[in-house]
């Protein structure tokens, strides 16, 4: 079947076609600004409390474009194989920054011409348009970022998702009560850009760059959706400005939060247990009042150690600084106060709930204790094995050693050597005399004995024997005998032991002391992944069948074997670096080790008609796949890899949504190549893929919790079976999870006719 490919054309028409000369530019303008470089640039427009013209003097510089133009480039991109962005590259390439750095400058840069809808009402921006957003994004994170509260994160850079339970992990300390407030699901309005408009002209005078940025909301090429699963997850409906946008609206909101935490903290302070009254014993434990809080974008969790009364009272005033200050809906059924003690909450797609620190860190069960004495005895009879075998090369090394200087004396009176042996063999008697005497002082049976030979039973103990003798003589004898009680004495080293022994059960009871007044005393936060959002995820992608049993997904079978296994491997790796600082990570593994595994396995063996082991026996467990040269590749993590896995990272991972919500299906065209759509990538060796949205294939509303899973959003239907040409570094990243459809040109999406 032949298929007929034509790009996608433009809605929006150019508003007018001024004939634009690019103009020479100085040297210092055609090379990349550093992060310092900006802030310098940017803080040299700096007066009287302002920024001013931003535009015209930091956005529309052609070094601060291909800065953005950085930016936006594929972070895993290898620069060995793909060339360095330049000025001159991009401006041949892919389109002029020196006319886009008149147009901005001029302020005769036209959005409309720059974006595109898709289907009915998704509007996307092209590649130019992105990085003038990138540029806008430059600026509004230097000026904002320092001034945003510690408690907000998102769209931050070190401030993701992780950083945030690290933060509730660690810090939180005795919650009683805590609350989401949840947004209605709603579009920022015209009423919010004029309000968010209003509060960036406090800091920012310049009317271009507020007219663009509304300009941009006019056109709808920012579209911000509160209240739902679409921000901060790699949609191509998320704009790159959305996120700092946000941050800035909700600065207020946080500033609040901030005066009521300190407000209370002033309050309540903290007690020191020497600052007490001298009839103070230790028995009673203060626990101040405190007000935590974390927001990631429209995501707000807030928690408390006060009572239920003040709770209430603190979410009445922060559900109406956000419905008459913000303007925003609030969804009062699902903002409501759970107690942390007893009902877990919901927040950043995991499960918080309030446990002791035993249930954190549990004590070795008994079982675990038997097996760890196991371990140390076979430690022990392993390091003697160990011992006797160097003893026993040792007395070869000596016999040797001894019958070649015996050999040499019996030829001749001198005993020379080409070598300087001398310190070698000083080297291993020493160290063998020093581990005989550390064998030896550990043994009190032996020490027990020599003790016994040397000091009972000697002549010389009798005082009419040592009137006799000369005082030299009884002197040494004496010193002797001190220095055998002072080194061999048994008694000191069993007294030794003992206190070793004591120390040590009084250590166990301390700890154990210790872990049983912080059971009662106070509760830390235990981080969970929700186990069956996860199972219904994989049930509705089709990972498993209605008995929860691994099984085949037909869709795939069009692919290559490696892309299969591809995408496989970035579902997996997604989970798996998504719910790694979870408590229960181990049942994640689970899931991804065996549904995720043994349906990539049987899908394999569908396609090529096939038994599961035969499969198992040509891929092997860990599903290698040879490459176009022939070596043999692992991309789906083994299973030791997997066991190995833990909570070692502060990074903020894009949840799983996009690799599930799509599948990229290849398809067979007799057209010319196209460039391929990732961004600022000139490969014309591409392949053309259809875009296959989940919720169009199975025919279901995201809306509808009851049949979708709770939390996951969903790709625009708009992209269904549209058509996009990728090279096979890209197509690769794409698949593995490294990229997301926002890191593409939507501008290169093809009809299929």
């Amino acid at each position: 079947m032949l298929l007929t490919l034509r790009r996608t054309k433009p809605t929006f028409t150019l508003h007018f076609a001024s004939k634009i000369k690019p103009f020479s530019l100085p040297k210092l303008h055609l090379s990349t600004l550093s992060q310092s470089e900006i802030k310098n640039f940017i803080f040299s427009n700096y007066n009287h409390g302002k920024f001013h013209n931003l535009l015209k003097n930091i956005i529309s510089l052609p070094s601060f474009l291909l800065t953005a133009c950085h930016n936006l480039k594929p972070p895993n991109d290898n620069y060995k194989t793909t060339p360095q962005l330049t000025l001159y590259s991009v401006s041949t390439r892919f389109f002029s920054l020196q006319e886009l750095s008149f147009q901005l400058s001029t302020n005769q840069f036209d959005i409309k011409d720059c974006s595109f809808i898709i289907g009915k009402s998704l509007v996307l921006p092209n590649l130019k348009l992105k990085v003038v957003i990138e540029a806008i994004r430059m600026v509004l994170e230097v000026i904002y970022d320092d001034r945003f509260v510690t408690f907000c994160y998102g769209g931050r850079v070190n401030m993701g998702r992780h950083t945030a339970i690290r933060y509730l992990k660690n810090s939180v300390e005795n919650p009683s009560w805590w609350f989401t407030v949840n947004l209605n699901p709603a579009n920022f309005e015209n009423k919010h850009v004029l309000k968010l408009c209003n509060v960036m002209e406090e800091k920012i005078d310049d009317v271009a760059l507020i007219d663009l940025i509304k300009t941009l909301f006019e056109c709808e090429i920012v579209s911000i959706q509160l209240g739902g699963c679409y921000l901060g997850r790699g949609f191509p409906q998320e704009c790159g400005l959305s996120s700092i946008l946000i941050n800035i609206y909700f600065n207020s909101f946080d500033k609040e939060i901030q005066d009521l935490r300190l407000k209370t903290s002033r309050e309540n302070p903290r007690v020191d247990a020497n600052e007490l009254d001298e009839g103070y014993s230790g028995n009673a434990f203060y626990k101040p009042l405190k007000i935590y809080a974390v927001r990631y974008l429209d995501e707000i969790l807030v928690i408390s150690s006060g009572t239920k009364m003040m709770t209430m009272d603190l979410k009445s005033r922060l559900v109406q600084i956000l419905e008459k200050d913000m303007e925003f809906g609030i969804d009062k059924v699902r903002t409501v106060i759970h107690s942390a003690t007893s009902e877990k909450i919901e927040f950043l797609g995991m499960e918080l709930r309030a446990v002791t620190p035993s249930v954190l860190h549990p004590p070795m069960s008994q079982k675990a204790i038997r097996a760890r004495k196991k371990y140390l005895r076979q430690k022990e009879v392993r390091a003697m094995e160990l011992r006797n075998a160097k003893e026993t090369n040792r007395k070869k090394l000596g016999m040797k050693i001894f019958s070649h200087v015996f050999k040499k004396l019996q030829r001749g009176n001198d005993f020379k050597t080409d070598f300087p042996i001398e310190s070698e063999v000083n080297q291993i008697f020493g160290s063998w005399a020093e581990e005989v005497m550390q064998d030896f002082l550990e043994s009190v049976d032996e020490r027990w004995e020599w003790h016994r030979m040397l000091s009972t039973g000697d002549f010389l103990s009798l005082k009419r024997i040592r009137d006799q003798l000369p005082r030299e003589l009884v002197d040494s004898y004496d010193n002797f005998q001190e220095q055998v009680d002072s080194y061999v004495n048994p008694v000191k080293a069993k007294r030794v032991l003992e206190e070793q022994v004591k120390k040590a059960e009084e250590e166990e009871e301390r700890k154990y002391s210790d872990q049983t007044v912080a059971d009662l005393t106070k509760l830390c936060i235990k981080v969970e992944a929700p186990l069956e959002i996860v199972r219904k995820a994989v049930k509705l992608v089709g990972f498993t069948n209605h008995m929860g049993r691994p099984r085949p997904i037909s869709l795939l079978m069009a692919l290559e074997d490696i892309d299969i296994i591809k995408w496989y491997a970035g579902i997996g790796r997604r989970w798996l670096d998504f719910f790694c600082c979870c408590h229960n990570f181990r049942k994640v593994k689970i899931i991804v080790s065996y549904h995720l595994r043994f349906s990539c396995i049987l899908t394999l063996a569908e396609k090529h008609e096939s038994t599961k082991r035969e499969a198992i026996r040509h891929y092997t467990k860990d599903l290698k796949v040879s490459n176009v040269n022939g070596v043999e590749e692992m991309y789906f993590p083994t299973e030791r890899e997997v066991k190995m896995m833990g909570d070692n990272d502060l990074i903020d991972p894009k949840p799983v949504d996009v690799s599930l919500g799509m599948a990229l299906i290849r398809l067979a065209s007799d057209e010319p190549p196209y460039r391929c759509a990732a961004h600022f990538c000139d490969r014309r060796d591409t392949i053309v893929y259809r875009i296959r949205v989940l919720k169009k294939l199975l025919n279901l509303d995201p809306s509808d919790r009851s049949k979708w899973v709770p939390g996951m959003g969903a790709i625009h239907e708009s992209l269904n079976k549209r058509c996009i040409p990728l090279c096979s570094n890209h197509i690769s990243d794409l698949y593995l999870g490294r990229l997301t459809l926002q890191d593409t040109d939507c501008a290169s999406l093809l009809h299929v006719d």
